[in-house]
């Protein structure tokens, strides 16, 4: 038996044959793919500490802050979900350093396939850990933009047609079926054309540049079995979480028992013993 401490953070994803998943706890990563049909047991000790200035909170804010963080932090404001909200050339943004780190490089608009067709955003330098973290199947980059705003404003148009959220049950019960991206891409080019022209006319020439060569990426998940029905647990709840990992896909755990995102635990003090 084997055990290891400390504060959860996101899983971190590397490209593989299937993905390779990695639990982080404070400055470890334990490999999770060997430990595919072991029975492993999370415990939460009870704490959680910001994880940008580390001090005690009852709650974790937005997966993982403190309630005075989170009301303060640019990581933490609305146009971080909402992009399109971006007010930096209002001058109300929280902190301009960050802005110009974060939101003012290039970014892409894609569509995935994870629960169902969907449309999101992400920098380039996220590709392609933003699709695993989601959970797809497929992944296809269809514009290119200057902006996190602008990149808002491309996908506000495109869901219109088509959602931007993933229904994690479905994506944990594995029922997407495969899709043709490239065409999907195509239709949405014909049917906004009008309204990404007009956009990329406000914004500037060379603004926005849709991307017409790209090719989609596939992914394969670890996973020995899916669950029929998805039963989540939660440490807000029940302390302890135990099962036999069943795989491993987006930020879940699949166990034989339930599943657990542990990206909406991070900051919690956690043991994991295998």
């Amino acid at each position: 038996m084997t055990e290891w401490s400390g504060h959860l953070d996101k899983m971190r994803i590397r490209p593989g044959n299937p993905v390779e998943y990695y639990m982080v706890l404070d400055d470890q990563e334990v490999a999770l793919n060997p430990l595919l049909g072991s029975d492993i047991t999370l415990t939460w000790a009870g704490e959680i500490h910001c994880t940008h200035c580390g001090r005690p909170s009852n709650k974790s804010f937005n997966q993982g802050y403190c309630y005075p963080c989170f009301t303060r932090l640019a990581e933490c404001d609305a146009c971080i979900l909402s992009p399109e909200k971006c007010h930096f050339h209002l001058g109300t943004c929280r902190d301009n350093r960050f802005a110009e780190k974060v939101c003012f490089n290039d970014h892409i608009v894609y569509l995935a396939n994870s629960s169902g067709l969907k449309v999101g955003i992400t920098r380039m330098k996220n590709m392609p850990s933003r699709w695993l973290d989601q959970g797809a199947g497929q992944a296809l980059p269809v514009a290119r933009v200057a902006s996190r705003r602008m990149a808002g404003l491309v996908e506000d148009i495109i869901r219109r047609d088509i959602s931007d959220k993933t229904n994690w049950r479905a994506m944990l019960k594995d029922d997407a079926v495969e899709l043709d991206l490239v065409s999907e891409r195509d239709r949405l080019a014909a049917l906004f054309s009008d309204e990404l022209q007009a956009l990329e006319t406000e914004q500037g020439p060379g603004s926005l540049t849709w991307l017409m060569n790209e090719s989609v990426r596939t992914f394969r998940y670890p996973v020995i079995e899916y669950p029929v029905k998805v039963v989540s647990h939660n440490f807000d709840k029940t302390a302890d979480v135990a099962g036999r990992l069943m795989g491993i896909k987006g930020q879940y755990l699949i166990l034989d028992t339930g599943v657990i995102n542990l990206r909406k635990f991070t900051s919690y003090q956690v043991t994991l013993t295998a």
